[in-house]
C-alpha cells in the first residue's frame, strides 16, 4: 500500500531518522514509539502528504486514501455536532437526493416508454452502490461514533464552536472514523479521551477494516490495539512483531544480540590483527595476508548505540500522618444556575473515609465531577452541605491541571527549581529535570516560553520535590511520555504518604491504585482494588478484558556465542615446531643442516596442495563467520538468533582447527626450506 525506501529525515541542522525501509500492508496495526524528538510526529505527516522526506523515496499504490489525527489544533464552526459529522458522507446523500428524484421521475413516466427503462436502469444502479456503502445505515452510524467518543444525545444539535478543544479534537477523530480510510494515522488519539471513550475507541480500533498507524503514551491502549512496533532509536527504525508489552521483551532480547555480534565482531577484528602483525613480513604468508588485510578493510564495524539511561526517582518522604487521612459525611456540592436556571448538582449526601497509605483513582466520563471533587479534598472548593474533615498531621498538596499558572514565568526553569531544591546541585537538578523531558539546554529556557505541556510537567515535578503526606493530583500523567510515566508511577508506588489521582491512562491505573472511586450521578461508589478489578466488579465478576490475540509465547534459552577460539601468537607458541621436535628428539641431540629431514618432492607437493586446500576453506569459514555477524544485528525473533548463535560458533570452531591444520603444514614447509 505504501512502501519507504532509504528514507531520511532532518529537522533544521539535526538529522531524526535515515535509512528507513518500510512497507505498510493493508492489514498493518502499527504502534510508532520512540523518545520525544525522534520524528514520530514529523514521519506521520509525511505519510499524510503534509511534509516530505530529505532522503529516500515515498511509494503510495493507486486508491491508496489517509486520514490523519494529529494531537490538537483542529477547530470545527458552523454546524451542529450531528451534521458536521454527516459532512463525512456528502456523496452519499446526493446520492440519497438523486434516488428520490430518480423515484418522482419513475412515478411520473410512462412505464411502457424507453425514457422510463433509462430513469430506472440508473436508479437500480445508484440504488446498488447506495446500498453496498451502507447508505441507509449513516445516520445510525453517526451516532454510534458520537456516543462512543462521548457525545450525548443533547449534544447532538449543539453548534461545534461551543465545544472546547479536546471535545473538538474528538469531533474531528470521530470524523475520520465514520470516513474509514485506507489508512488512518492517528497522533496521540486518547489525549483527550476519557476511560471510558478510550475502552469504546480500543474495540473500534480492534474490528478496524483497514491498516492504521497510532503514537500513543498508553501502553495498555497500544498493547489490545496494535499487532506491530515501530521503533525510532539511535536515528534509525526498528520493527518487532506483537503488542508493547512483547516489544519491551523483545528489545531486551535485541539489545543482548547486538552486544553479542560486537564481542563476536571484536574477536575477529582481533584474530585478523594479530595474524596480519605476526606474518606481515614472511613471504611466504604475503597471500594469507592481504587476504585478511582486504576482510579487515572490508568489515562493516558494529556500534552499540548509548545505553538509554534507566533513571530512579524518589519522593522525599514526608512525615506520616494519622490514620484518618480524610473524611466527608452527608456531603453535597452543587453551583448556582445562570440566568435563572436551576443549581447545577454535583454531589448529594456523599459518606466515605480515606485511610493513611491510600491510592485512590477517581473514574467516571468527563464532567462527572472528578476534578470537583479534588477541590473539595484540597480545600479550593466550600462544600454546599454536609461535613469534611482532615485528619491529625495532615497535610494537603494539590496538583491542578491549570497548576502552571501560578509559576514565575519570567524565572529559567533551572534557577526556580534550585530555589525549590536549595540542597541540589545543577547536575542533580538536570538530572530531575530530565526525568521530566527536560534536557541539555531547554534547563535554561524561562517558564513562560513553555508550551502548556511542558509547564504542566515542569509544575508537576516543582510540586513532588517536596511532597505533603496528602497528594492530590488531576491528570497528572497528561502530556507525559511512557518513560516519564514511568518514572512518576515507581515514585508514587514507593511513597509512603496517601494519593487521590485522575488519570485516563488504563495501565498507569491499574499499576498504582488500592481502591477505585467511580463519580458520577451526583454519587461515589466505592471498589476495592485498581481498574481491572473495578470493571470485573461492574459487570457482575464476568469482566474478560478485550486484548489482541497474542502472539504464541515462545520459550527462550540464551545461548552463548562467545567460544575459545584459538589466536595465533596467543594460544601458542610462537616458535615454529621443527622436525626433530616433532620426531620427539631433545635439546641435546647434535643437530646439524645435513642431518635435519628432508622432504621429497612428492610430499612437499601433497603437502603444499594440502596447504592450498585449507586455506580455501578457511576463507569459506570466515565468509561464513561473517554473514552470521552480520545476521546476529538484525533481530527476527529469539529462535532465529539462537539458530544463528549455535551455527556462529559451529563455524568457529571449524576456522579455528582449520587454522591450526594450516599452521602446522605451514611451519614444517617453511623449516624444510
Amino acid at each position: 500500500m505504501i512502501q519507504l525506501s532509504g528514507a531520511g529525515k532532518r529537522f533544521g541542522h539535526k538529522l531524526l531518522f535515515e535509512n528507513l525501509d518500510w512497507l505498510i500492508t493493508p492489514r498493518d496495526r502499527v504502534g510508532l514509539v520512540g523518545g520525544n524528538g525522534t520524528g514520530k510526529s514529523t514521519l506521520m505527516k509525511v505519510l499524510a502528504g503534509i511534509d516530505t522526506f530529505d532522503y529516500g523515496s515515498l511509494t503510495i499504490a493507486k486508491g491508496t486514501s489517509a486520514g490523519y489525527l494529529p494531537q490538537d489544533g483542529l477547530t470545527l464552526s458552523g454546524r451542529s455536532v450531528f451534521a458536521e459529522c454527516m459532512s463525512v458522507f456528502d456523496d452519499l446523500r446526493a446520492m440519497e437526493t438523486e434516488l428520490e428524484s430518480l423515484t418522482r421521475s419513475m412515478a411520473e413516466l410512462d412505464h411502457t416508454s424507453a425514457e422510463y427503462d433509462a430513469v430506472a436502469d440508473r436508479y437500480h444502479r445508484v440504488e446498488h452502490e447506495f446500498r453496498t456503502r451502507d447508505g441507509y445505515s449513516i445516520e445510525s452510524e453517526v451516532g454510534r461514533v458520537l456516543m462512543g467518543l462521548g457525545f450525548s444525545k443533547e449534544d447532538w444539535p449543539r453548534l461545534t464552536d461551543e465545544f472546547s478543544g479536546g471535545w473538538q479534537m474528538r469531533l474531528a477523530l470521530a470524523k475520520l472514523l465514520l470516513q474509514k480510510p485506507n489508512l488512518l494515522l492517528l497522533d496521540e488519539p486518547t489525549n483527550h479521551l476519557d476511560l471510558e471513550a478510550r475502552n469504546w475507541l480500543e474495540e473500534y480500533l480492534q474490528n478496524y477494516p483497514n491498516a492504521f498507524v497510532l503514537i500513543s503514551h498508553d501502553r495498555y491502549f497500544l498493547d489490545v490495539t496494535v499487532n506491530k512496533i515501530a521503533e525510532i532509536w539511535n536515528k534509525r527504525f526498528w520493527f518487532y512483531t506483537g503488542n508493547y508489552d512483547k516489544f519491551l521483551s523483545q528489545k531486551t532480547q535485541r539489545n543482548e544480540q547486538l552486544q553479542a555480534a560486537y564481542r563476536n565482531q571484536r574477536d575477529r577484528i582481533e584474530q585478523l590483527e594479530v595474524f596480519i602483525n605476526r606474518f606481515r613480513y614472511q613471504a611466504t604468508k604475503a597471500k594469507q595476508v592481504q587476504s585478511r588485510i582486504k576482510e579487515l578493510e572490508k568489515i562493516e564495524r558494529i556500534e552499540i548505540p548509548p545505553e538509554e539511561k534507566t533513571i530512579h526517582f524518589s519522593f522525599p518522604q514526608p512525615k506520616p500522618s494519622g490514620r484518618i487521612v480524610a473524611e466527608f459525611e452527608g456531603v453535597a456540592k452543587s453551583y448556582p444556575g445562570k440566568n435563572g436556571a436551576a443549581d447545577k448538582e454535583v454531589f448529594r449526601n456523599v459518606n466515605f473515609m480515606i485511610e493513611r497509605g491510600d491510592r485512590i483513582a477517581l473514574v467516571g466520563v468527563n464532567g462527572a465531577g472528578k476534578s470537583t471533587l479534588i477541590k473539595l479534598l484540597a480545600g479550593t472548593e466550600p462544600v454546599t452541605r454536609g461535613e469534611f474533615r482532615l485528619g491529625h498531621n495532615v497535610e494537603a498538596d494539590y496538583f491542578a491541571q491549570d497548576q502552571y499558572k501560578e509559576l514565575d514565568a519570567d524565572a529559567r526553569m533551572i534557577d526556580d527549581l534550585g530555589e525549590a531544591s536549595p540542597r541540589s546541585g545543577e547536575t542533580e537538578l538536570r538530572s530531575l529535570l530530565g526525568c521530566f523531558l527536560f534536557s541539555e539546554d531547554d534547563v535554561f529556557k524561562k517558564i513562560g516560553v513553555l508550551s502548556g505541556g511542558e509547564r504542566g510537567r515542569y509544575a508537576l515535578l516543582r510540586l513532588l520535590l517536596h511532597p505533603a503526606n496528602f497528594l492530590l493530583l488531576d491528570e497528572p500523567t497528561n502530556h507525559l511520555d511512557l518513560r516519564a510515566k514511568d518514572v512518576l508511577l515507581n515514585a508514587l508506588v514507593d511513597y509512603t504518604g496517601t494519593v487521590v489521582f485522575v488519570s485516563h491512562d488504563r495501565y498507569f491505573i491499574d499499576k498504582l491504585a488500592t481502591r477505585v472511586f467511580e463519580v458520577g450521578d451526583g454519587k461515589v461508589e466505592i471498589f476495592p482494588g485498581n481498574y481491572e478489578d473495578y470493571l470485573w466488579r461492574k459487570q457482575g465478576g464476568q469482566h474478560v478484558v478485550p486484548t489482541l490475540d497474542d502472539v504464541p509465547g515462545r520459550s527462550v534459552r540464551k545461548s552463548e556465542t562467545e567460544s575459545a577460539d584459538i589466536v595465533p601468537g596467543i594460544a601458542r607458541s610462537g616458535k615454529p615446531t621443527t622436525a626433530d621436535s616433532a620426531n620427539g628428539n631433545n635439546g641435546n641431540a647434535t643437530a646439524t643442516d645435513a642431518s635435519k629431514k628432508r622432504l621429497n618432492p612428492i610430499k612437499r607437493k601433497q603437502m603444499e596442495d594440502r596447504v592450498k586446500q585449507l586455506e580455501e576453506e578457511i576463507s569459506r569459514a570466515e565468509t561464513a563467520i561473517a554473514e552470521l555477524e552480520i545476521g546476529l544485528q538484525n533481530f527476527v525473533s529469539a529462535e532465529e538468533s539462537q539458530r544463528q548463535s549455535q551455527e556462529l560458533d559451529q563455524h568457529k570452531a571449524t576456522h579455528a582447527a582449520l587454522l591450526k591444520k594450516w599452521e602446522g603444514l605451514a611451519a614444517s614447509l617453511q623449516e624444510a626450506e
